[in-house]
């Protein structure tokens, strides 16, 4: 008897194991291009291997979370962010006895098309693109994986499967994407991929903030759930230091929400009496979130990050010089396009140049977006 797990076993599994409402790898209404399956990956686990292996996924670890990419050694990149919304949403998953394969995959591709220097480089490319169809973030993620990333000669993109797609659909503004339809809701697992995300940056942007001294303990005890955990755990915001705060408050918060989602969403999905993931998809209403209170409290903590954090003016400052080499590289590539790359200009008749440079610089990472700005234009 061979000790080898085929594809089929791990699919019978599945279904043995999985909740009548996950979303089966044997269900999967499969791949624009349609290909031969594996011999021993599911769908969903053949999707996070293409992802990995991709090098828009490579290029994430050279790419701004909050604090520039080399300004220290300990502050998360968008590559292990990405990496902690896989974790989270993988636990969630399992917990729910839905597809971890799948929530994964989401999850690791829901950055892709992330620019440098964070969300002020996201805001200056929507800006030099303003008359050209703008830029988001979660839009580009699933242009890099349908277009841009192109290991096949048949096709273009990774050939991910619809349920992925649909995942960073839903992640994305409304745009739609070809082959895929129109549904509601993405499929459970997907809703946690984009839930993940959040519970990944409030923990970690949180723990960055504090390791800079750029956020202090005394003030987030006025932060309603911050303070709720506080009470909970005896953790004393007050009157501790940062490197005890720093240490404990991100595992706290992230174990609190994940927690709270888990119990909310549970009690959700029995109300709602999905029976399987086409139902899941016809329902009108997201089924994994936050507590009614939970999420309101969320939202104050996001508004404390955006005033203490993300618009300090010591993390501001950095990424707006940061911004002004963009644009400027931007305006360099419209001058003359002879300078973006091979394969972009290669898009320029089908997209444009505007787009064509902007996929360029949102492929690009910090360091290379700051060599070409010199290469370009010398030294700021």
């Amino acid at each position: 008897m061979s000790i080898l797990r085929k594809r089929e076993e791990s699919e019978q599994i599945e279904e043995r194991t999985l909740a009548p409402f996950a979303q089966m790898s044997a269900c999967s209404r499969g791949r624009i291009h349609s290909q031969a399956p594996h011999r021993w990956r599911t769908e969903y686990q053949r999707d996070v291997a293409r992802i990995i292996h991709s090098a828009a996924f490579r290029r994430l670890e050279y790419k701004t979370q909050v604090f520039l990419n080399g300004t220290g050694d300990h502050y998360r990149t968008r590559l292990t962010h990405t990496m902690e919304v896989a974790s989270i949403s993988r636990t969630l998953a399992r917990a729910l006895g839905l597809n971890e394969d799948l929530a994964e995959a989401v999850a690791l591709a829901h950055d892709l098309g992330h620019s440098p220097f964070g969300h002020s480089g996201e805001e200056t490319l929507d800006r030099l693109l303003v008359d050209h169809g703008g830029f988001d973030h979660n839009d580009q993620s699933l242009r890099v994986v349908t277009l841009l990333e192109s290991p096949y000669e048949d096709f273009e993109g990774l050939n991910l499967t619809r349920e992925v797609l649909e995942g960073l659909q839903k992640h994305a503004s409304a745009r739609s994407t070809p082959g895929l339809g129109s549904h509601s809701c993405a499929c459970l697992e997907g809703q946690i991929a984009d839930l993940a995300d959040e519970i990944a940056y409030y923990a970690h942007d949180v723990q960055d903030g504090l390791e800079a001294g750029l956020i202090h303990p005394a003030q987030l005890s006025d932060v309603a759930l911050c303070a709720d955990i506080s009470r909970e755990s005896g953790l004393d915001l007050a009157g501790a230091d940062a490197k005890t705060a720093r240490l404990s408050l991100a595992r706290l918060l992230s174990n609190h929400l994940i927690e709270d989602v888990l119990e909310a969403s549970s009690a959700r999905i029995a109300i709602a009496g999905v029976r399987n993931a086409d139902d899941v998809r016809r329902h009108p209403d997201l089924l994994i979130g936050y507590s009614e209170r939970t999420a309101a409290e969320a939202k104050t903590l996001r508004r404390f990050l955006y005033a203490n954090l993300y618009f300090h003016p010591e993390v501001n400052g950095a990424n707006q010089r940061a911004c002004e080499m963009m644009a400027a590289v931007f305006a360099a590539y419209i001058r003359d396009p002879s300078q973006i790359g091979r394969e972009a200009t290669r898009r320029v008749p089908n997209c444009g140049l505007y787009r064509a440079a902007g996929d360029y610089i949102a492929g690009m990472t910090d360091r290379y977006l700051l060599l070409e700005h010199e290469r370009l234009l010398g030294k700021p």
